[in-house]
């Protein structure tokens, strides 16, 4: 492997005005040393339960003081540092110090949505939340929505609403009578959908097959000529055609709008997996790449991804509130018929669970400190992170960059002479487990699908949302990848 190529540092972007770095919190006082503990993950592990000793409920504590220096040690030694600038494996972001600060308001409130009278500011807060990422989104005044704990059960939600959609024009009351007599409802998306969608079929009674997965283009987006020719086959009732806006591996976005077309054309539901993506929207740069979902029916966004907010702060959106009617339940211990015309319902009508905890605080918080500009500013260097490492990714021979960036991810490999399809998917994977046991780098790995005659290949992933990450920590990062990669190749270190 030749030396690697340097990468001019990018003009410094301008920062939140409230402070020179993004205040981000941490369990860890060591950033120096590296996202990951270092070890294997069974050491690591193995030292971790050490620390808390026998698994039994002591008979007499320790106290508060002890316990939570026990645990913040547990964390600081042991745990992840998401705000290091050398973790970029998932879509798994450092969060706003503002957001930690009102999750613990929240939690100390303790106050749940099912009911007026179990938190009545926060059933406020949560409405405020969800019309203004409502507004964000595009959707009129009949939208409506849910904050759900997390991108797998938003999609959930959405599908559960389109299956009882479509076994309604069927004549069918599936809730009440089940599936019998729904004529083989199916649910199309891409290839790349994430798996909460085969997931959430065979919860729901339809089978993971009934997730039938459409190809996606050579820019990683579902192939539309395929939809249709999918959507005309008879004998399949389509529940719902699902456009994902931010693939997980790849960021890339759907064509929302000749997919809607399709969706309408045939009676189904449109849902957008806006998981990755909504935080898009943020930004006056990246907003265009979402400027179509206003024609879906329902949207699935997670603030834990690009809106750094705590996990878990996932949010379904429908654009019209009254397809939540199936949730509707009145139980006489929390929401009888005369107290709901009394005004002291809640959000029960709007979610499968019934205790639910508030987090639309951190939410309201987060959007009132910085508004869309601030985190318009985040999204805009965490995505000139992503076009830097792309660069050096390029520029340097011995490394190989495997897809164009649309938002924060960058898709390369280590490049090996000689090597066949399966000797560099196995150097890629080695590469990747010795940086993670040295604690130094948290780098994720995937699969890209075959194209152009070209085999499936393993792929190492950049997920970059650490907006405090300089150019320089992404060099120092790639560095690290090419030595480690010339290790691996030349036989060197451990195996």
């Amino acid at each position: 492997m030749s030396q690697p190529a340097r990468l001019t540092a990018l003009p410094a972007p301008v920062r939140d005005p409230f402070a020179a770095r993004w205040p981000l919190a941490s369990t860890v006082s060591d950033r120096e040393r590296g996202p990951l503990p270092h070890g294997s993950p069974g050491a690591v592990l193995r030292r971790a339960a050490e620390v808390l000793g026998e698994p039994r409920i002591p008979s007499t504590g320790v106290g508060e003081s002890a316990a939570l220096d026990l645990i913040a040690g547990l964390l600081d030694e042991h745990g992840i540092d998401l705000s290091h600038p050398h973790a970029a494996a998932h879509l798994q972001p450092p969060v706003l110090q503002v957001a930690v600060d009102a999750d613990a308001l929240a939690s100390a409130s303790n106050a749940s949505m099912d009911t007026y009278d179990s938190g009545p500011a926060t059933l406020a807060i949560e409405q405020w939340v969800v019309r203004a990422l409502a507004s964000l989104a595009g959707f009129g005044p009949q939208a409506d929505g849910v904050l759900t704990p997390g991108g797998s059960i938003s999609n959930l939600l959405a599908i559960l609403i389109a299956r009882d959609s479509a076994a309604a024009a069927a004549g069918i009351d599936v809730r009440r009578n089940g599936l019998q007599g729904f004529d083989r409802p199916v649910v199309f998306c891409s290839e790349l959908a994430h798996f909460s969608v085969q997931r959430a079929c065979a919860a729901l009674g339809l089978g993971e097959q009934a997730a039938i997965t459409i190809p996606s283009d050579d820019n990683f987006r579902m192939r539309t000529d395929v939809l249709a020719e999918e959507l005309a086959m008879p004998g399949r009732t389509p529940v719902a055609v699902i456009a994902t806006a931010g693939t997980t591996d790849f960021g890339s976005v759907d064509p929302i709008a000749p997919i809607a077309a399709l969706a309408r054309q045939y009676g189904a539901w449109l849902h957008v997996d806006a998981a990755y993506g909504f935080g898009a929207l943020f930004s006056d740069r990246l907003a265009p790449l979402l400027a179509d979902v206003p024609l879906a029916d329902s949207v699935t966004l997670d603030l834990h991804k690009i809106g750094w907010q705590p996990a878990a702060t996932s949010v379904l959106l429908v654009a019209d509130r009254s397809r939540f009617a199936a949730f509707d339940r009145s139980v006489d211990y929390l929401n009888p018929a005369d107290d709901i015309d009394s005004g002291l319902d809640g959000l029960l009508g709007r979610s499968l669970q019934t205790t639910r905890r508030p987090d639309a605080v951190k939410v309201a918080t987060t959007l009132t400190a910085y508004g869309r500009a601030g985190l318009g500013t985040m999204v805009d260097t965490c995505h000139e992170l992503a076009h830097a490492a792309a660069a050096r990714v390029v520029a340097d021979s011995n490394l190989e960059l495997l897809a164009p960036v649309t938002l924060t991810t960058v898709l390369f490999r280590v490049a090996g002479q000689g090597l066949d399809a399966s000797g560099l998917d196995a150097v890629q994977g080695e590469v990747r487990r010795r940086l993670l046991t040295s604690g130094r780098v948290l780098i994720g790995r995937t699969k890209l699908p075959a194209r152009g005659g070209r085999p499936a290949a393993v792929a190492l992933k950049l997920t970059l949302l650490n907006p405090n990450a300089t150019a320089t920590d992404i060099e120092d990062l790639l560095d690290q990848v090419v030595a480690t990669g010339l290790d691996v190749l030349t036989g060197e270190g451990a195996a």
